[in-house]
């Protein structure tokens, strides 16, 4: 071809199509980062959450406790259901609340509820009938939460002390910030230091959960 030949008809408009190919690509690749290190830093910044209310005990007096459910198993408490309604009894002999609020319905097939099972141990263990409110309808966290607004106020109960596991705490206090409560959370001793895949997968749970609800995910 000579010199002075004019470039075969095409060949520019290639060469931009090419150009912003790679355009895109390099957006994409970009933004795509930008997704991973905004997903990154948002982890972390749960997983610090979940690690403050692991380890700060904030309980003081308060207008009642209120214990979240667990597990039950034919009427009697679960160790962990257990130990979240230790823990508040020895809040409510410390004086702290006049009131024992417990949370928490049935699994599918039982016949015993969280909250019934949570109020016949405080019951056996001292507390009056007439200081326990148990709520036996609730299936999760955020249910658990909707009914202890309603029940706060029914009974004018402005300030609750909150008890469940310390891993649970940061999601249960947005939830009733959330929902117009003032709490103050305590998390309950634990039973025995528990296995790092035990830890890792419910903070796991935790961040996912948060997030979810957050987004909306329901």
């Amino acid at each position: 071809m000579d010199a002075h030949d004019p470039a075969p008809a095409g060949a520019p408009q290639t060469r931009s199509a090419a150009t912003s190919a790679r355009r895109r690509q390099r957006v994409v690749r970009f933004l795509g980062a930008l997704c991973v290190l905004g997903g990154v830093a948002w982890t972390a910044w749960v997983y610090s959450q979940i690690r403050y209310y692991e380890t700060h005990d904030e309980a003081r007096p308060a207008g009642a406790i209120a214990v979240f459910g667990a597990a039950e198993y034919d009427g009697t408490p679960s160790p962990v259901l257990r130990a979240r309604l230790d823990h508040a009894l020895a809040l409510y002999q410390e004086g702290l609340a006049p009131l024992v609020i417990t949370l928490g319905g049935r699994e599918n097939g039982d016949i015993y509820t969280e909250g019934g099972v949570g109020r016949d141990y405080l019951m056996a263990h001292g507390v009056p009938e007439a200081s326990i409110i148990a709520e036996t309808e609730s299936d999760d966290t955020e249910e658990s939460v909707a009914r202890l607004a309603v029940i706060a106020r029914e009974n004018h109960i402005e300030t609750l002390d909150v008890v469940s596991d310390g891993s649970h705490l940061f999601r249960i206090h947005a939830l009733c910030v959330a929902a117009g409560l003032k709490v103050f959370t305590s998390p309950r001793p634990d039973l025995r230091p528990a296995p790092l895949e035990y830890v890792i997968r419910r903070r796991l749970h935790e961040i996912a959960s948060y997030t979810a609800w957050r987004l909306h995910l329901h």
